[in-house]
C-alpha cells in the first residue's frame, strides 16, 4: 500500500460534559453529527489532548471512546487516544479502543519519567506486539519533555507496519521537514500529519499528509474546503482560505488548557452543546468569549 490510512483534516474532537463532570450524550452526539454533516472533515480524533483525556480516570476515557465509536457508526474513521505515562496502561487503551472497533489508536510516548530512545522505542515495540491495530504516534515535545528524534521516527516506521503515521505537534517545521524527507521515500505510506493549526499548510508543501487542526471543530467546511483546494493546486484559493484560518490559533492562547476556547467557540457557530470542562480547566470569562467572537468574524464562519 502507498496510500496513507488517515490523511487530510482530522479534528481533535472536544468531550461535551454536563455541569457534573458526566458525558453529555445528547450534546456529544450532537457534536459528531456537526463534524460528520459538514463534509469538510476525513477522520474524527476523540479522547485526544483537546478530548481532556489527561484530566479523565481510567473508566471515562473508556465510556466517552465507546460512546463515541458507536454513535459515529462508520459514517467517518475512527481514532482514539491510548496515552498513558505507562506501557501497560497504553496497551490496556489500544486493547479497549481495539475491541470497540476504532479504525486506530494515537499514542504520545510515556511521560512523567524521562526515558532513554531505546526505552521509547520498546514501548512502541511492546504496543504494537500486544494489540492489532493501526498506531498513530503522537509527538508533543512540549508536554511530555521529550522529543520524537526524526531517526528513532525512522526506525519505528521501518520495523513495524502497525506503526502507520505521526502527528507531529512541534513549534517548528524543521522537524516535520526532516521526517517527511526521511521515512516518504521508504514509506510513502507513513501518515505525516500537523499537530498545530498554523503548520498545516507546510506540512502539505513538503509533502506531508494534513493535520489535526482544532479550529477545525467549529470551521470544518473552511478546513475542508482548504483540503481541497490543495489537493487541486489551486494556489490562489488555499492562500485566501489559510488566511482565515490563521485566526484560529491565535485564540487557543487564551486560556490554558484551551478546551474552554474550542467548545464556545463550536457553540457560537450554532451547534448546542454545553461548554463545561473538567477541572483544573476553567470556563472562559465574558471579555475571553468576546475575543472568541472576533475571531470567528474574521475567518467568516460566524455572521
Amino acid at each position: 500500500m502507498t496510500t496513507p490510512l488517515f490523511k487530510g483534516i482530522i479534528p481533535p474532537v472536544p468531550t461535551i460534559l454536563d455541569g457534573q463532570g458526566r458525558l453529555d450524550k445528547p450534546g456529544m452526539s450532537r457534536m459528531i453529527d456537526h463534524l460528520v454533516a459538514s463534509g469538510g472533515v476525513n477522520c474524527l480524533f476523540f479522547v485526544g489532548s483537546a478530548g481532556e483525556f489527561s484530566q479523565m480516570p481510567a473508566a471515562m476515557r473508556r465510556e466517552v471512546a465507546a460512546f463515541c465509536v458507536v454513535y459515529v457508526d462508520g459514517r467517518l474513521p475512527v481514532l482514539v487516544g491510548a496515552a498513558a505515562p505507562g506501557t501497560g496502561e497504553t496497551i490496556a487503551f489500544a486493547s479497549h479502543a481495539k475491541e470497540i472497533g476504532a479504525d486506530g489508536v494515537v499514542i504520545v510516548n510515556p511521560y512523567y519519567a524521562l526515558l532513554s530512545e531505546d526505552n521509547i522505542y520498546n514501548h512502541y515495540r511492546t504496543v504494537t506486539e500486544a494489540v492489532d491495530i493501526p498506531i498513530i504516534v503522537y509527538n508533543f515535545p512540549a508536554l511530555t519533555n521529550q522529543n520524537l528524534s526524526v531517526e528513532l521516527l525512522l526506525r519505528l516506521a521501518l520495523e513495524f507496519p502497525r506503526i502507520v503515521g505521526v502527528k507531529d505537534t512541534v513549534d517548528t517545521v524543521r522537524h516535520t521537514r526532516d521526517l517527511i524527507n526521511a521515512v516518504k521515500p521508504l514509506r510513502p505510506d507513513f501518515s505525516v500529519l500537523a499537530g498545530f493549526d498554523e503548520y498545516m499548510l507546510e506540512t502539505l508543501i513538503m509533502g506531508g499528509d494534513g493535520g489535526f487542526p482544532s479550529g477545525a471543530n467549529f470551521a470544518p467546511a473552511l478546513y475542508g474546503e482548504f483540503y481541497r483546494a490543495f489537493l487541486a493546486n489551486n494556489g490562489n484559493r488555499v492562500l485566501e482560505l489559510q488566511k482565515r484560518i490563521t485566526y484560529a490559533p491565535s485564540i487557543f492562547s487564551l486560556e490554558a488548557p484551551f478546551y474552554s476556547v474550542v467548545k464556545e467557540a463550536v457553540r457560537m457557530t450554532g451547534v448546542a452543546i454545553p461548554t463545561h470542562v473538567l477541572p483544573p480547566a476553567a470556563p472562559l470569562s465574558e471579555a475571553k468569549k468576546q475575543i472568541v467572537r472576533e475571531a470567528l468574524l474574521a475567518m467568516g464562519v460566524l455572521s
